[in-house]
């Protein structure tokens, strides 16, 4: 089921967001909130979405970049069912990239993020994942994982003079609300 998304200003979007219990795994409900988040995700043409944005407070997100206009200089991205992740940056290095939201609807801004990243946590069987990832994949994780963080994009930005309307920054971008 298509879910509506919750956008900036909810409160519950900054609330950081609970552990998935481990008994829970492969449960029919962990199944439903996964068919619901694909859904949405695709529906708004996202390459994430974290399980808070649906009014879900727990630590769920979904991504997966393919054939994607917004982004057609970006490798593929698996869709990635992670649970109960933890990140650790990979040295030092950082880099500034735009960024979108669903729940910053037709916003655009310049993020720094750790270029270089190794993630952990659960498939929606419990089964282990371990990646090393960098560039546009690191920048996607880091921004799902933010949400589970109670952390919007526009929080992280150095420069609000580089953040503003798709519409106006992106012409060529059509609806570019994304993740």
């Amino acid at each position: 089921m298509i879910r509506p998304i919750l956008k900036m200003g909810t409160p519950s979007l900054m609330e950081p967001s609970v552990k998935w219990p481990k008994k829970l795994f492969g449960s029919p409900e962990l199944k439903a909130l996964l068919d619901d988040m694909k859904e949405t995700m695709i529906a708004a043409s996202g390459a994430g979405l974290a399980a808070p944005q649906i009014g879900e407070n727990v630590q769920v997100v979904i991504f997966e970049l393919k054939n994607n206009a917004r982004y057609p200089d970006e490798a593929p991205i698996p869709f990635t069912v992670l649970i109960n992740p933890v990140l650790a940056p990979l040295g030092d290095e950082v880099e500034d990239g735009w960024e979108g939201c669903l729940s910053v609807p037709g916003m655009r801004g310049v993020v720094p993020r750790a270029t270089k990243l190794r993630y952990t946590g659960f498939d929606e069987n419990g089964g282990k994942i371990d990646r090393t990832v960098s560039g546009f994949h690191a920048r996607v994780v880091q921004h799902e994982c933010d949400h589970l963080d109670g952390v919007l994009y526009p929080m992280r930005m150095t420069d609000m003079s580089q953040f503003g309307f798709t519409e106006v920054l992106f012409p060529e971008l059509v609806g570019g609300d994304d993740d």
